[in-house]
């Protein structure tokens, strides 16, 4: 049983600690932390740098606790957090299977976490000689809790930047142009064709007075 929960933190906690310094540093040959922040903008996870940095930290820490067994609890907790992001942003689409892109390989990893938290990390571990080796169900419930409750604040405040974003999109280009009348143009007319000569105005009806005048003339006329 030791030797079995020795081998799980230092698998898990050694590659999570590789994975974020990868994304902190560049390290182990990661793209380093403005690059992993363009991809986390691109995810719709802003600011990305914040972002990046609260994911390459807790895996980074979170890895280091589970391979020293050190503050355990919290540590599956980090892990729990990452891992309920990743799915939510980028698995969960996917469906299960790991061949697919689906989030297999992250619940996989959300239950060694939680696993860990409820046995404790053994006799080998720094809480195990501070003497304060914590072990129980409900530290594996604090794990999940804690995680996926960072994950769901860490999306509220996404989707918040996200929102705050779309209230200062500029309006699309031409939306004003088109409720806009156009100017009349001349009409172009082809070279050596005639030109165009306006119509005739419509000839006006008489007034009221006019036709009265018409009359008293008429009438001159024919006495004369």
């Amino acid at each position: 049983m030791r030797l079995g929960r020795l081998l799980l933190r230092a698998t898990v906690g050694g590659f999570f600690v590789g994975h974020g310094t990868q994304k902190l540093f560049g390290a182990f040959g990661g793209s380093g932390l403005g690059a992993t922040a363009e991809h986390f903008e691109g995810l719709g996870l802003k600011p990305g740098k914040l972002h990046a940095g609260v994911a390459g930290s807790a895996e980074t820490f979170g890895g280091a606790g589970l391979l020293l067994g050190y503050h355990t609890p919290l540590a599956a907790a980090a892990i729990t957090g990452v891992m309920a992001t990743a799915i939510d942003r980028v698995h969960f689409k996917n469906g299960p299977w790991n061949t697919g892109g689906g989030y297999e390989y992250n619940a996989v990893l959300i239950a060694a976490a939680a696993t860990l938290a409820e046995s404790g990390p053994g006799a080998l571990s720094l809480d195990a000689l501070r003497g304060k080796e914590r072990v129980g169900a409900r530290w594996s419930l604090f794990a999940l809790a804690a995680g996926l409750g960072g994950a769901a604040a860490l999306r509220a405040l996404a989707d918040r930047q996200a929102g705050k974003s779309s209230e200062y999109e500029a309006p699309e280009t031409g939306s004003f142009a088109s409720a806009t009348p156009a100017a009349s143009e001349p009409p172009v007319v082809a070279p050596g064709a005639p030109a165009t000569e306006p119509a005739p105005a419509a000839p006006a009806f008489p007034t009221e007075v006019e036709a009265e005048a018409s009359a008293a003339d008429e009438a001159d006329s024919d006495e004369a």
